[in-house]
């Protein structure tokens, strides 16, 4: 063959990208409804139409392939809207935590530098000052006049499948958030293994509740509109809205997370709710009561999806062990993913012994590009063409996994990843602290939290009110310690190399509960 015809054959057969696919789908299905919004429909023609519209406001406003588009809102329609036409265009959304301190939402725009911010118009007073030199398009009358003027005719696509598609931010090790690239071809692979591993089919709905900013709802979002279910927008965890399209709809995987879990169930039982039906609920089963699964899956009659996956690998590596209806777990090992391999690796990254633990890592079509600007991480985690995840697992006899602790210490609360370098930064910014660190602690609620053993100089104590002041105004309120325990700077246990030693202060903090 030549290689002209070679490269048409590539052409045809390349996984395709998020805006192409919609479009198809769209097209096909233009009289299903798409997305639910407080008790209004858009039918995928509707939805179509005004991508379509948004695309070329986008176009006309000069952005291009590889620029970044920032999107500030909380949840509603237009989120992924703007999603659907930056694909088109190859311009990555960046998803910006509406939660965040002034200082941490300056941070995240700055990294990106984005050509164009969309913002909820309640929330543009939040938008800090040295980021207003950024064009703002406020979602609301001016957002629509924009789409009005614009004929339905977008550009002709132009991304490709390895172009960035959304940026979500993590946590880092260091306290500043790190930006995950996630691409068109790992977008359409995660559907994919979403619909497989978890039998989701094309007519099933998805409720995204959780924050369009978090791998949870934009994942599964974009996975649904891809296939022709509806999206049920929901602004963040509210009991009502949940029972209604809990008895509704058909939901393929309804996500709860720790610290939800309960008062949704209370809702079920209250208003004796029967789920019309859900292919698998829940998520970070290790977190949440078992007795609090075993309640929820018998009265949805689901199974609890026994979860390990992040931001930056998807559902893989380990999401696929499901727990019955009404069963009490009684261990919590994982299943591997199918379309991933993985392997647990010592320090020195060679393979461990069966039984033994290991960091895990993975490759996979799932994965995501790389962190933005941040080339000596990727170089790290990504070496020697794994991804090396951070978290530390054990392997049976039987193939599962069972996790061992998190190789980068980092507090898993309600769904939020916190790690405590970032909370004891703004900590010691007070000039009467001396030393601090952060650790984990059981929460009946959120599964863990944060809290703050701190030191102080002699003679100049901080009170907990006032460190809490300063916490309100630097920090997100979830990442904000639950307490504060103040000991002596000699107290702090430490390492041979003079390093806190934070499983010492988590047992100090179960010895005196």
């Amino acid at each position: 063959m030549s290689s002209g015809f070679d490269a048409q054959i590539g052409a045809a057969c390349g996984i395709g990208t998020v805006g192409a696919l919609f479009s198809a789908c769209a097209e096909l299905h233009a009289r299903r409804v798409a997305v639910e919004y407080r008790g209004s429909s858009i039918t995928y023609g509707e939805l179509l139409d005004r991508v379509k519209r948004l695309t070329a406001v986008l176009a006309a406003r000069g952005l291009k392939r590889g620029d970044r588009v920032g999107i500030l809102s909380r949840n509603r329609p237009e989120y992924l809207e703007v999603e659907l036409a930056a694909a088109n265009l190859g311009v990555i959304t960046a998803c910006l935590n509406w939660r965040l301190s002034e200082r941490e939402l300056a941070y995240c725009i700055e990294l990106v530098s984005p050509t164009l911010l969309i913002v909820e118009a309640d929330l543009t007073s939040g938008v800090p000052a040295e980021s207003r030199t950024c064009p703002v398009l406020e979602i609301g009358p001016h957002y629509e006049a924009e789409l009005a003027r614009q004929p339905a005719r977008a550009p002709s696509p132009t991304a490709e499948p390895e172009d960035g598609l959304v940026i979500l931010y993590t946590s880092g090790t260091t306290g500043l958030p790190k930006g995950a690239v996630i691409s068109h071809r790992a977008m359409v692979m995660r559907a994919l293994v979403f619909t497989s591993e978890l039998g989701i089919t094309p007519h099933e709905s998805f409720v995204a509740w959780a924050p369009l900013f978090h791998m949870a709802s934009t994942d599964h979002a974009l996975a649904t509109l891809l296939r022709g279910g509806t999206v049920v927008v929901v602004d963040g965890f509210q009991v009502e809205p949940l029972l209604k399209a809990v008895s509704e709809h058909e939901i393929g995987w309804l996500v709860l997370i720790p610290g939800m879990v309960e008062a949704f169930t209370e809702g079920l039982k209250a208003q004796r709710v029967k789920a019309r039906g859900v292919r698998v609920c829940g998520a970070m089963a290790d977190l949440v009561p078992p007795h609090s699964i075993a309640a929820v899956t018998e009265l949805l009659q689901a199974p609890y999806l026994n979860s390990f996956g992040s931001t930056e690998t998807g559902l893989p590596p380990a999401t696929r062990a499901l727990i019955a209806p009404g069963e009490l777990p009684n261990r919590l090992s994982k299943r591997q993913n199918a379309f991933c391999e993985i392997k647990l690796v010592d320090s020195s990254d060679n393979e461990v012994a069966p039984g033994g633990p290991g960091e895990l890592a993975i490759r996979g079509p799932t994965l995501f590009s790389g962190y933005w600007k941040a080339r000596e991480t990727n170089a790290y985690d990504f070496r020697g063409g794994w991804f090396h995840m951070g978290d530390v697992f054990r392997r049976n006899e039987d193939g599962s996994l069972d996790f061992v602790d998190r190789a980068k210490y980092m507090i898993k609360s309600g769904g939020e990843n916190i790690y405590p370098a970032e909370i004891e930064r703004v900590l010691l910014s007070d000039k009467r602290v001396t030393e601090v660190a952060v650790v984990r602690a059981a929460d009946s609620r959120w599964g863990e939290a944060p809290v703050a053993f701190v030191a102080c100089r002699d003679g100049t104590p901080a009170t907990e009110v006032e460190l809490a002041d300063l916490c309100r105004r630097e920090l997100a309120g979830y990442k904000r310690p639950r307490e504060f325990r103040f000991i002596e700077f000699a107290e702090f246990p430490r390492s041979t190399s003079g390093k806190v030693q934070r499983h010492e202060l988590e047992r100090r903090l179960k010895t005196s509960a």
